[in-house]
Parts: structure tokens; sequence; C-alpha cells
């Protein structure tokens, strides 16, 4: 049983986070070309249909993506490891994340994606987009830190 958690818990964390980290770090570029900062002709048209496709992405995983901590919790159940600095280092740093993408990252989607749609100007744009960078750049420093924990697991009697 514990082979088939931790399988789904890793796949899962996967196909969910691997393509949130993707397309979040995506989308700053493609909102600023629907902006009118395309620099070859006008990528308004191509930058606005990019930018709402990455926004999707990051909001359907970010819901597919909750069966990750639920898995996880479940294995380290089976494992006996529930108490163990390393797994409750990682599911703080989990909430950490799953609140920046939830407060910070995704609305500042939805605002880069309003002001698209206002026809806003790359200027207007550009300090929205900087802003949703760093903190896209801080969602994923967390998980990478995460995933670090899951491998390395400090004390763990694996050897690794």
């Amino acid at each position: 049983m514990t082979e088939f958690l931790l399988s789904v818990h890793v796949l899962v964390a996967i196909v969910t986070v691997g393509s949130i980290t993707v397309a979040a770090s995506m989308f700053p570029r493609f909102a600023l070309r629907a902006c009118g900062g395309g620099k070859e002709g006008d990528g308004r048209s191509e930058g606005t249909g990019a930018a709402v496709l990455l926004h999707r992405v990051c909001t359907g995983y970010a819901v597919a993506g909750v069966v990750v901590p639920v898995f996880g919790i479940a294995t380290g159940a089976q494992l006996g490891v529930l108490t163990d600095a390393w797994l409750i280092v990682s599911l703080v740093l989990t909430v950490a994340a799953a609140a920046l993408l939830g407060l910070a990252v995704l609305p500042g989607q939805r605002r880069l994606l309003a002001l698209a749609e206002g026809a806003a100007t790359e200027e207007e744009a550009r300090p929205i987009a900087s802003r949703l960078s760093m903190v896209t750049g801080m969602f994923n420093v967390l998980w990478a830190v995460v995933v670090v924990l899951m491998i390395v697991r400090p004390g763990s009697t694996t050897g690794a």
C-alpha cells in the first residue's frame, strides 16, 4: 500500500506542480505581450491567448494539486514519519507555497489579464508583471526546497 500511495503522491506532484511552475513562470512574458509589449508586429492577440491558457493551466492544476499533500500525508502515516522534522517542514513549506499561489500568483495573473482586456500598455502592466515574476520565483523556490527535503530526508536511515 505504501508503494501505491507514494507513487500517486510523486506522479501527481510531477504533473501538477511541475505544470504550475512552468506555466506560472511563462505567464508574465505573454501577459506583457498581450498588453502591447510584443516586439514583432502586433503580438497582442497571440499573447492574450497564451496568457489565458497559462492562467487556466495554473488554476486547473492548482485545484488538482490538492491531491499531492493528501497522498503525501497518507504516505507519511504509512511510513510512521508524520512527526519527523523534515516532513513537518515540508508541510509548512507546502502550505506557504499554496498560499502564495492562491493569494498572490493567481490574483496577479487575473490582474494582468484584466489589464490586457482593457487595452493597457506595456508600461502600465510592467510593474505588476515584475512583481508577479518575483512571487512566482518564490513559489518555485519553495517547491524546490520541498523536493530536496523529500529526497534527502534529514535523519533518514536509507543512506541518502
